[in-house]
């Protein structure tokens, strides 16, 4: 029995060192795999109950597995949608096949890191045929609350489906200096206008108008201006769409900031921010001229009239000319108008035991019993990382560590090969006992 049960053991030692030397083939042709994992093969006895004196040898046997938890190295790339993970977490993925199907909920694989590229339809995947997933964004860039325990509420990002934008213009920051002698006895009176380019809804250029006419005493100094706003996208007798009278300090040490701001109609005036508010066609619109009893934005000085800023939020129509990723998984689409719209939020998915995730083709792995369940962060939430645009995960082999282990395991091959050659002659000298 001792003698056949060392041969067994001969032989699964062959078996487990082949096991193992596969795991090492594997790991050496795929040390310029970007996102592998480095697959390990663990042996562990096998106990045979003896009897007496005696020994049976039990042999061994061999279980592989991959070490997901391990993090290669981070390298940098000229392509944006090169996205790899900065610490914990796997990209939400889907297969082409999949998505052409289009049957139901996505089946949801994790990967580490990708290689990005639209097709002729603007979806996202790699050229092994994942598909980047994500939750889309509304029409204001704001993300929607999602479903965070599965592929529910995720799509395959399409980057075409927001090829034109435009951004209205909601709120602008109009400063100027008005001249305090327009204001005394004998001024003439003359209105001074500001014209401030704005957009509307559909990215048409539109004109306010903001007309300063200033009130002149019979004597002395009114520091009054009554201040108008004109809307080239109103019609004529709608206009003027809000009326306002300001009043300026003129004391010493604040002389030159605005005292008091009181509608007269069509708008309204929030002393803590210093924005007017009034609708012109297309909507609501802010204008901030600053805080009463500061010299931020609108002043009354000296004798010069001068518009020193007028600044505005919003953009004409643009044409899609990038898209990028943030460290927090917003996919931003990046307009020739200078215009930055966020279209899809990247989730990083985790699961409590990453080493339990079933390998699958393509750098990627689908969530198992053994994994425990999958949950959605947002990046930077929970014991996630963050995501890396321009970067991509290297393979977790270490070629000197393989070449290592390939010895030892060439080695441990002959040994047991060699103790099968050895049962054997042993078992021909018991043959021989009969002749």
């Amino acid at each position: 029995m001792t003698i056949s049960s060392s041969l067994n053991a001969g032989v699964a030692g062959l078996n487990v060192n082949a096991t193992k030397l596969a795991t090492i083939s594997d790991n050496i042709a795929n040390s310029g795999t970007f996102g592998y994992k480095r697959a390990e093969a663990e042996f562990s006895s096998l106990v045979v109950s003896s009897q007496g004196g005696s020994y049976t040898a039990g042999g061994v046997r061999v279980a592989s597995r991959r070490d997901v938890e391990a993090n290669g190295a981070l390298v940098t790339t000229e392509n944006p949608l090169d996205i790899a993970v900065a610490g914990r977490g796997m990209l939400p993925v889907t297969t082409v096949a999949a998505v052409n199907a289009q049957q139901g909920e996505l089946p949801l694989l994790l990967t580490s890191t990708g290689s990005f590229r639209p097709d002729d339809e603007g979806v996202l995947k790699t050229s092994s045929g994942l598909v980047l997933l994500g939750w889309p964004a509304d029409a204001d860039g704001n993300i929607p609350p999602q479903p965070r325990n599965g592929s529910a509420g995720l799509e395959p990002v399409n980057v075409f489906s927001s090829q034109f934008a435009t951004s209205p213009t909601t709120k602008i920051w109009m400063g100027a200096n008005l001249p305090a002698t327009a204001t005394q006895a004998g001024a003439s009176g003359d209105t001074l206008d500001i014209p401030i380019e704005y957009f509307d809804n559909v990215g048409a250029s539109q004109t306010l108008l903001a007309s300063f006419t200033p009130t002149v005493p019979a004597s002395g100094a009114s520091n009054t201006w009554t201040l108008s706003f004109d809307d080239s996208a109103t019609p004529a007798a709608l206009n003027p769409v809000a009326e306002f009278t300001i009043v300026f300090d003129d004391t010493r040490g604040s002389g030159g900031s605005i005292l008091s701001v009181t509608p007269v109609s069509g708008g309204t005036f929030d002393a803590t921010t210093g924005e007017l508010s009034f609708n012109v066609d297309g909507g609501p619109m802010t204008v901030e001229i600053g805080v009463p009893g500061t010299s931020t934005l609108l002043t009354q000085l000296s004798a010069e009239f001068a518009p020193t800023s007028v600044v505005k939020n919003g953009n004409e129509v643009g044409t899609l000319s990038g898209v990028e990723i943030d460290e927090n998984g917003f996919l931003n689409a990046i307009y020739d108008s200078g215009f930055t719209k966020t279209i899809y939020q990247i989730p990083l998915a985790d699961v409590p035991n990453l080493n339990g995730l079933k390998p699958e083709s393509a750098q990627a792995f689908s969530v198992t019993a053994n994994s425990g369940s999958l949950y959605l962060w947002d990046a930077g939430d929970g014991p996630t990382g963050s995501f890396q645009g321009y970067a991509l995960e290297e393979s977790t082999t270490d070629i000197a560590n393989e070449l290592t282990h390939l010895i030892q395991t060439q080695r441990a091959y002959s040994s047991n090969a060699k103790v099968i050659q050895t049962v054997d002659e042993m078992l021909q000298e018991t043959t021989n006992i009969k002749r």
